[in-house]
């Protein structure tokens, strides 16, 4: 049975990690690309910024994830010292909503952007969605940041109640504890995956709708045809967000059910989803975007 427990921790970790270290190289690309450019032009639109913003907060999750991860697989112990479970809590709840609030701004820049309305409040949008774009990001980062102290809070209170349990060394019994404290966390993360899923949907919804319409009026004229390939770059953009997303949200809920289960095939299943989500929908918005794309191919072999 030890050895079946090895052998299932090392297959995690050896998977987990290769998903990490891939979606960090995807990133990191991506932050570099856009730093360079920002260098050359010393400037960059509010879609560059939401990218460079986007790809630095993957990074750091994906960081602040793997070392969780490999910690609770290899050094569980380690975890119940003072201070590290809490800190870690408290960058992956912080890092994971700049990512979601992020992603959501990049779809809702991308609606706003691209569609085309008349009426006079999404207008004013239009017109003013690069300076309402920084205040996005204020917003986002404000309240990751509260999420993350409430969650470094909820880490911190099971840990002064099983110091008494850690010191004595039943340390399975401690973390079954901790895990049942965790599920306000949990709550927590759902709120922020509920308030940025609305935002994804109705950005598709309204794309569509605005899709749709162009594509009735559409005649012959050039220009119109290059406003419908925006929308469907813009629409596979989002769709694609939306698809992972949903299985994200899935996981999420899985996550709940399977917390206090150690080891099982399913909590295995949920970090691999997890872990795969940064890396792979980064790479949809490199291919999306033709800049990213060409410098992308050009580097490779």
């Amino acid at each position: 049975q030890h050895s079946n427990v090895t052998s299932y921790r090392a297959t995690a970790v050896a998977i987990i990690s290769l998903e990490a270290f891939a979606g960090l190289w995807i990133n990191a690309f991506l932050v570099c690309v856009l730093c360079i450019a920002w260098l050359k032009k010393k400037t960059l639109n509010s879609n560059e910024k939401i990218l460079l913003l986007l790809g630095c907060s993957r990074f750091c999750s994906l960081c602040i994830s793997w070392i969780y991860s490999f910690l609770s697989l290899i050094y569980p112990n380690y975890l119940y010292v003072h201070t590290i479970l809490q800190l870690a809590v408290f960058f992956q709840a912080f890092f994971n909503h700049c990512n979601l609030w992020f992603s959501a701004c990049l779809c809702v820049f991308y609606c706003i952007k691209i569609a085309s309305f008349r009426n006079s409040f999404f207008i004013y949008l239009k017109v003013k969605i690069d300076r309402i774009v920084p205040w996005l990001f204020l917003g986002s980062g404000i309240l990751a940041l509260a999420i993350g102290i409430l969650a470094y809070d909820i880490a911190d209170k099971p840990h002064c109640n099983n110091r008494n349990s850690s010191a004595q060394g039943n340390f399975w019994k401690a973390s079954i504890k901790m895990d049942k404290h965790f599920f306000p966390s949990f709550f927590l993360t759902g709120f922020g995956y509920a308030a940025s899923f609305m935002a994804v949907i109705f950005s598709a919804v309204f794309l569509l709708f605005s899709l749709w319409r162009h594509k009735h009026k559409m005649q012959t004229n050039s220009m119109k045809s290059l406003n419908v390939e925006a929308h469907i770059r813009a629409m596979k953009s989002i769709l694609s967000f939306l698809v992972m997303y949903s299985i994200n949200f899935v996981c999420l809920i899985l996550e709940m059910v399977y917390v206090t289960k150690k080891g099982s095939h399913m909590t295995f299943l949920i970090l691999v989803f997890q872990y795969a989500f940064p890396g792979f929908h980064s790479l949809i918005l490199i291919f999306s975007n033709p800049k990213l794309e060409k410098t992308l191919l050009r580097i490779l072999p």
